[in-house]
């Protein structure tokens, strides 16, 4: 995916989790914020961490094989009669 707006704007990333409640979005290594923890059991000397933060899916837009964003089209294959997802900039199928 390729972030459009905010502070990470040009950057791609893989999307690990879709909160779909919320309409949002979590992108790896992407909208880092960071977390200080206390010391725990599972973090013995506690610290700053980066994590990821959710980034809302408007400002996201899919890349296809060529690297470029490109919005998407759907057209049934007549082989297999199922649906599939086109990109609109180059019209190959997108897996």
């Amino acid at each position: 995916m390729k972030i459009l707006a905010g502070d990470s704007k040009g950057k791609t990333g893989k999307v690990l989790e879709v909160v779909v409640e919320k309409y949002k979005a979590i992108v790896e290594n992407v909208n880092l914020a960071t977390k200080h923890s206390k010391p725990s059991a599972k973090n013995p000397n506690g610290g700053i961490l980066k994590q990821e933060m959710p980034i809302h899916i408007s400002n996201l837009m899919l890349v296809d094989a060529n690297g470029k964003a490109t919005r998407i089209n759907l057209k049934k294959d007549e082989k297999t009669n199922k649906t599939v997802r086109i990109s609109k900039k180059s019209g190959e199928v997108i897996k």
